[in-house]
């Protein structure tokens, strides 16, 4: 069914309510997993996975949403994007009861990747229907509400995972999936028309295959990089070689096709691509943070998952009120001074992590993780919004099959080289703690801090629990000068994509997509 009709307006609200839980559902269950990932790494209550296999349970889920993303958005300008967001929702939920019940971390990262076919078809779907359903002043103001969604998910994740790892075992964090896919599934059945693209894209097999086998190889090659603390071997700097050829011919393939499923010339264009590679820098920046921000408050701190969902609560609050006063801000004061300014505060923000030890108060954190949360709301909404409004309607799929891709690799870039910088320099940190221990101790105390505890109070060395900690936050310090640096050359491209055209007095922006609509 091919429509342009402007739905009633109660429908409207209705179906934006739908597209807001589908969008909920991923925000929840990424940052439900950040706080589930010190139990999992327990060998007693979890599955004794180690620092890569962590890595690659949120890799391999944010690894195939951003390779299938394009594709998704094709299959939604094909058959319609209700048909393949009802599809992503079914996939989502037996993936999760999948991983509930995964017995050891390989089946656990297999789980994930499956979570992240859903996501990729469920991403897409949702902001072109959204783009479909509202025009105008209203459009805007939907995205920034549904952008809102994440802090919302940001905010339930941590306190629902920190209940349910209190009071069940830790598969259960998957489960709290399934109740709320059945719930869209029925709002999507009943109130979405089946929204399609005019013009249909092919499947794009070959550039499907170059996308995932390039984006595989590098995360793998960077991970691996962590694991084996050095760069110069043979089988970290092949598969990250490997993995940029590849990504390179992905490109050039798409270039060359007369009906790309992912449109690299849309990146061409300086406000869209300008504006998602600052997105994709501040994602980058963000999952680092998260990645290592779980560890500190669980693990060196020794919060319980409760306790630290409630300590990062701040950060969320923040996220859910700066969407929609990132939508006014715009309109009173325009898009580049207050998204470039709002980007430099959450660098800044993030970098302050460097001063956090093992006893800083926590009233600290908690300020900071409010001002990143608020600065983050009020980026992502907004600029959303206005790479949206550049588009024709008929590459709505495309556009935020783009968007969204850009967003998973960068999801994908910053989990594998957060992750590897913690690594090697965590276990440059804890060598001088090791000499004189038993040669087994030495082992599992280099492949983590987590496990150095373990193996600590197993064998009553306080001692070495105390220079893991120490080890760990050196690296934590580490992490966030390089984090800090990712988000604040997003805020320096920003700046520059959204500068005003020299034909123009004002950036590539319809104004009318920020006016009241009583303007």
């Amino acid at each position: 069914m091919t429509t342009s009709a402007t739905p009633p307006n109660v429908r409207q609200r209705l179906i934006l309510a739908v597209l807001l839980l589908s969008s909920l559902l991923i925000w929840m269950d990424n940052t439900i997993l950040s706080t589930a990932l010190e139990t999992l790494s327990d060998p007693v209550r979890g599955l004794n996975a180690s620092p890569a296999q962590l890595q690659w349970t949120t890799g391999s889920y944010t690894l195939v949403f951003a390779a299938l993303m394009f594709t998704a958005g094709a299959l939604g300008d094909r058959f319609g994007h209700r048909a393949v967001l009802a599809t992503g929702m079914t996939v989502f939920a037996a993936s999760s009861v999948w991983a509930a019940y995964s017995a050891d971390a390989g089946q656990l990262i297999a789980a994930r990747a499956a979570m992240g076919v859903g996501s990729a078809l469920i991403m897409p779907s949702t902001m072109a229907i959204l783009t479909w359903t509202f025009t105008g002043p209203a459009r805007a103001t939907a995205i920034g509400i549904t952008s809102a969604s994440a802090g919302v998910g940001i905010a339930a994740g941590p306190l629902i995972a920190g209940v349910l790892l209190d009071h069940f075992w830790w598969g259960s964090v998957f489960l709290v999936n399934v109740p709320a896919v059945a719930l869209g599934l029925a709002g999507i059945v009943t109130l979405i028309p089946n929204f399609r693209s005019p013009t249909r894209r092919p499947l794009d097999l070959p550039g499907l295959a170059l996308s995932i086998t390039g984006l595989a190889l590098l995360a793998y090659g960077l991970i691996r990089a962590g694991q084996v603390a050095a760069w110069g071997r043979v089988d970290v700097w092949l598969p990250v070689t490997a993995g940029i050829l590849l990504l390179t011919a992905f490109v050039i393939v798409e270039l060359r096709s007369a009906q790309p499923s992912f449109n690299p010339r849309l990146l061409a264009q300086r406000t869209f691509g300008g504006g998602n590679a600052a997105i994709g820098l501040l994602l980058f920046a963000m999952t680092a943070v998260g990645f290592y921000g779980a560890f500190y408050l669980q693990g060196a701190r020794d919060f319980s998952a409760l306790q630290a969902g409630l300590a990062s609560s701040p950060g969320a609050f923040g996220a859910i009120v700066g969407g929609p006063l990132g939508i006014r801000s715009v309109r009173r004061w325009g898009l580049r001074p207050v998204t470039v300014t709002a980007l430099t505060v959450a660098g800044l923000a993030m970098g302050t992590f460097g001063f956090f030890g093992l006893d800083t108060s926590m009233v600290w954190y908690e300020i900071l993780v409010l001002i990143q949360g608020l600065a983050i709301g009020l980026v992502i909404g907004s600029v959303t919004a206005a790479l949206m409004a550049t588009l024709p309607m008929e590459q709505a799929g495309a556009g935020s099959a783009v968007t969204n891709t850009v967003r998973q690799t960068g999801s994908v870039l910053g989990i594998a080289v957060g992750g590897t910088i913690m690594s090697i320099v965590y276990s440059r940190g804890i060598e001088s703690a090791l000499p004189g221990l038993p040669p087994e101790v030495q082992d599992r105390a280099r492949v983590s801090a987590e496990q150095a505890r373990h193996v600590a109070d197993a064998a009553g060395l306080p001692g070495l629990a105390r220079a893991a900690d120490d080890a760990f936050v050196h690296a934590m310090h580490v992490g966030a000068v390089w984090t800090m640096l990712i988000a604040l050359s997003g805020a320096a491209v920003l700046a520059i994509a959204l500068r005003p055209a020299r034909e123009t007095s004002g950036i590539l922006i319809p104004k009318h997509e920020f006016q009241e609509a009583d303007a």
